[in-house]
């Protein structure tokens, strides 16, 4: 899993680890190899790498409970052994190599390897839920890694008269499978945590499929394009069917009336981009979405892979200052979640105080840092009044904390001079445009999307109109942003003449450097 890919997402919400462990020990394929973890014994047989003799299946599938006459059980519980052996659930010791040579095995039938329990196997019922997710992690691995194997019918068809496989005629290339994989579970991951994303909902295959094909400067997919993602598509069915059973997804599989309509051009339109919207259609075409613990197994992997994949309630236990510094990064909601945990369990006094003296400075990141901490501060009550009185002559501070005492009905609160009232309205501003939703050149933060991109000319209309002659004192504000904001107000006021005034304003600040 590429760590450029998505250098910095979105935090997830996670399950704690004791809901996600009860969801591993359900998944059908690792419940099935615990049961045959537990079935090994003295009478096991194995061939060479481990997998159970032909001879054994069908007693592994009666333990299991699947269908003999289903021509998959076979396969299933064989699935299921090499889950169970790749995970440390069984141990298993192979058949000498030189049997076949030596015809004889010391006294000892060695034509076949045996099996038993393994060491592992005890963390199911006796270790800790984080054990028993190392393991669900350890079996993940091995259903990736064989869902990027080509299907047994392409198999079949790519064997050369000596009844090897011709790779050539196969075109596959493992690694290049394994990353295409890793790729379609990364977009489902980000879609899943992006805000405004299809957390509460499954991804339609089309769409999946064409994040993974179609470029992103394509307008109208061409044919030879749209094929491409049928292809695609059939791929990740076959793909997903196989990571069901682990619980990494929920999935509905492409509609089998469909299959044989692939060819055709009707086909390949409603499975591209744009796809029919009705939903009853689009369903038809495969939907899927990870499950909580999916969430927690792709994050894993890219947390292994060098991606920032970050989690809510990560910060809980670091200062305000990391708190305020990160959260600047997250959307409003993410922020919120993360702010949430971090209040928990802390004294409301000392949390005020603590999240206050973060929020001070006069660096680019400063006035999100004040965002955020307004945002910390208000879900408190009167357990915090005391320590935000105590900034109320903060020149950088005493703003903010008028806000907070006046929107709690406090009436003893000195008002602010015009000096700090006009520094408060470029922090806020500069604050508004950090968050991305003035379309960019801000100080950096966290995607405002296309509410906070429409409403900031909005904000910047209503705080000027409250200030006769606003931008003929705004220049003179000593705030670091304040050509900057200047500068965006100039682009932003919905009014013509009050947008020339911002530039002017912008201009003098500039010529007095600030």
């Amino acid at each position: 899993m590429s760590a450029d890919s998505h250098p910095t997402l979105p935090p997830v919400r996670l399950l704690p680890d004791a809901e996600l462990a009860r969801e591993a020990l359900a998944a059908p394929l690792f419940a099935r190899a615990v049961r045959l973890a537990r079935w090994a014994g003295p009478d096991t047989r194995v061939d060479t790498g481990g997998e159970l003799v032909a001879g054994q299946l069908p007693e592994a599938v009666a333990l299991l409970g699947l269908d003999p006459a289903d021509e998959d059980s076979a396969a299933h519980a064989s699935q299921a052994w090499r889950v169970a052996v790749d995970t440390g659930l069984v141990d298993v010791t192979e058949p000498e190599e030189d049997y076949s040579v030596s015809g004889e095995a010391s006294g000892e039938d060695r034509e076949f390897g045996t099996a038993e329990p393994g060491e592992d196997l005890s963390l199911v019922t006796g270790g800790t839920p984080g054990d028993v997710l190392d393991l669900w992690l350890a079996a993940l691995d091995t259903v990736l890694a064989d869902a990027a194997v080509p299907a047994l019918d392409d198999l079949v068809d790519a064997l050369d008269a000596g009844g090897e496989i011709d790779f050539d005629q196969l075109d596959w290339n493992p690694r290049r499978e394994a990353d295409f994989l890793d790729g379609v579970l990364a977009n489902l991951y980000l879609l899943a945590v992006a805000e405004g994303g299809t957390a509460d909902g499954p991804v339609p295959l089309p769409v999946l499929a064409a994040s993974m094909v179609v470029p992103d400067d394509m307008g109208d997919p061409t044919d030879a394009v749209l094929e491409q993602v049928s292809d695609a598509m059939m791929r990740l069915d076959d793909q997903f069917r196989q990571l069901e059973p682990i619980g990494l997804v929920e999935f509905r599989p492409v509609d089998e009336a469909l299959m044989a309509e692939a060819e055709d051009e009707e086909f390949l339109a409603a499975a591209g981009p744009g796809a029919a919207a009705d939903e009853e259609d689009v369903s038809r075409y495969g939907l899927v979405r990870l499950t909580p613990l999916g969430l927690y197994g792709i994050r894993a992997r890219m947390l292994e892979a060098g991606v920032e994949a970050p989690a809510v309630g990560e910060l809980a236990g670091k200062g305000a200052d990391v708190l305020l510094d990160v959260v600047s990064h997250y959307s409003e909601a993410a922020a919120q979640a993360e702010i949430e945990q971090w209040l928990a369990g802390r004294p409301v006094p000392e949390a005020v105080t603590e999240l206050l003296a973060a929020a001070r400075g006069a660096d680019p990141g400063a006035p999100l840092r004040r965002l955020r901490c307004q945002q910390a501060l208000a879900p408190t009550g009167a357990e915090a009044e005391q320590a935000v009185r105590a900034v109320l002559d903060d020149a950088e501070l005493g703003g903010l904390a008028r806000v907070w005492l006046a929107e709690r009905g406090v009436t003893d609160v000195p008002a602010p001079d015009e000096e700090m009232v006009f520094w408060l309205t470029v922090d806020t501003i500069a604050a508004q445009l950090a968050t991305g939703g003035a379309g960019g050149g801000g100080a950096g933060g966290a995607d405002g999307g296309e509410g906070a991109e429409a409403e900031l000319p909005l904000l910047i209309e209503s705080l000027t109109a409250h200030h006769a002659g606003f931008f003929e004192q705004a220049w003179r504000v000593e705030h670091p942003a304040t050509a900057y904001v200047l500068e965006a107000m100039g682009r932003l006021h919905p009014d013509k003449k009050a947008a020339k005034e911002a530039r002017k304003a912008a201009f003098k600040a500039r010529s007095r450097g600030v």
